[in-house]
Order: C-alpha cells, then sequence, then structure tokens
C-alpha cells in the first residue's frame, strides 16, 4: 500500500479547472517532486492534500484512509505537514517558539490544564520544548533558538518553517518551493537537508521551479500543466520525455 494515493483529483475556480483529474501515488521513503509551469495547478493540489480546499471529486489517502476535505489539523494528525511558497513565521515569537507551535499538535494537556499550569501540562510543556529544540539541532540552527525568527535572514527563515513541519512528526511533508528566493549557496543547504529529512525515514513531496534541484535530489517526478498530468517517471525519463519538453520550451505541436 501506498504512504499516499491521490485518484482522479479535481478542483475548478468558476469556469477554470485548475487540477483535472490528477492521480498518483507517493511510496514510502523517497522524495517525489512536481514540477509545471507557472499556473501548472501545483499548490492548488496541496492545498487539496492538506486539506486548505476541499477537492469537487476525486479520493485522497494517507495510508488507506480516506482524508479529502477534512480541515488541515485533522489532516496532520494523519501524519501530513507542509510548508508555503510564502513563509508563514509568527512575528514577536523565537524560532525555538515557532518550531514549538508545530509541535502542540502532538500534545495532550487540555487548556484548563494548561492555563492553570498543572504538573502534567508542564511536564509536557518541557518534553515540548526538548524535541522542538532537537530539531533545531538536526536543521544545524540551535544556535539561533532565541532569536526572534522573523529577524532572520530570509534562508534560514525557510530552515525554521521547515523545522516548524518537522514538529509535528509527520510521515509525509509537502515542501511548496522550499528554495524560492534562496542563493545558490542557500539552495545547496535546502537540498541537503531534504535528502537528511527522507534519510530519517519521513517521505517528501516537493513543489519546485528549481530544474537542478528537482533532477539532483528527486526519485520520481510528477509534471503538471494546465491542471492536468503529462508525465510521471524517474528524473532520468522525465528529462527525456518529449511532451515535458514541449511544454518547457514552448515548442508548438507540427
Amino acid at each position: 500500500m501506498s504512504l499516499l494515493e491521490v485518484k482522479s483529483l479535481n478542483r475548478s475556480f468558476g469556469g477554470l479547472r485548475a487540477v483535472q483529474d490528477v492521480s498518483f501515488c507517493v511510496e514510502r521513503n523517497v522524495i517525489k517532486a512536481i514540477i509545471g509551469p507557472n499556473g501548472a495547478g501545483k499548490t492548488t493540489l496541496f492545498n487539496l492534500i492538506s486539506g486548505t480546499l476541499a477537492p469537487d471529486a476525486g479520493v485522497v489517502r494517507m495510508e488507506g484512509a480516506q482524508i479529502q476535505g477534512q480541515p488541515p489539523y485533522r489532516i496532520a494528525r494523519h501524519g501530513i505537514s507542509r510548508t508555503f511558497q510564502n513563509i508563514k513565521l509568527f512575528p514577536h515569537m523565537t524560532v525555538l517558539e515557532n518550531v514549538m507551535v508545530g509541535r502542540h499538535i502532538r500534545s495532550r494537556a487540555g487548556f484548563a490544564s494548561a492555563m492553570l499550569r498543572l504538573p502534567h501540562s508542564r511536564r509536557e510543556e518541557r518534553a515540548i520544548r526538548e524535541k522542538s529544540a532537537g530539531i533545531l539541532r538536526i536543521l544545524g540552527i540551535h544556535e539561533l533558538a532565541d532569536r526572534e525568527a522573523t529577524s532572520l535572514p530570509f534562508g534560514k527563515q525557510r530552515v525554521v518553517e521547515l523545522g516548524r513541519a518537522l514538529a509535528t512528526e509527520p510521515s509525509l511533508i509537502l515542501l511548496d518551493e522550499p528554495a524560492a528566493g534562496l542563493n545558490i549557496h542557500e539552495t545547496v543547504l535546502i537540498s541537503e537537508l531534504i535528502m537528511k529529512i527522507c534519510g530519517q525515514g519521513i517521505t517528501v513531496l516537493v513543489i519546485e521551479h528549481d530544474m537542478s534541484l528537482v533532477m539532483n535530489i528527486s526519485n520520481e517526478i510528477v509534471v503538471l500543466s494546465s491542471g492536468s498530468k503529462i508525465a510521471e517517471g524517474t528524473p532520468d525519463e522525465i528529462q527525456q520525455n518529449d511532451e515535458v519538453i514541449r511544454v518547457y520550451l514552448g515548442e508548438e505541436d507540427a
């Protein structure tokens, strides 16, 4: 059984069919990329998988359980986490606190016990802090734990957002253009972190426009164009696919 199964997924906005009958699977412990021109439906597809949008038709299964149409917090409990193309960190909170926010989805203490600072609530808060600090060490930014997150350089903010997504203990992490706005050095760093995350048993589904990054880190690639899937395969297969070449180079059919 695949970790994630997307079957015949559709979503329209008025007369625009943003996602049209898209199907693919994501196996465990792989990095799978979704690529395509601007407006191909990539982020809409992520929104449908993560619960930000509900599909008009189709099925999304995570480890066999249907999750389409559920709110994001429930989908997160199924083991799916995501980052966004536009960074969404909490201002006036430290790097560590931003990561801890992600960790709270796995907490058990209720609002009342947290407010009253009951012993089990304090123990859980310490555990959340320790786990979040461990994530910062894995990502190599533990020395920034007490810095205000939004004061960091853009590339470091990307890493903080990645840490917050990891704090939910996902089986599958959705990365929406993690290299957007990064320089060459930062892009190399983020690609190394993505491979490191996969090496620790977390499956990665990534949207990315940087083809060098995609071809270097991906096991499999899905190509979208105008909301439809036009190709799927290994990086070598995609690079040799005539339809993909036509879409990217803008060649016209003879």
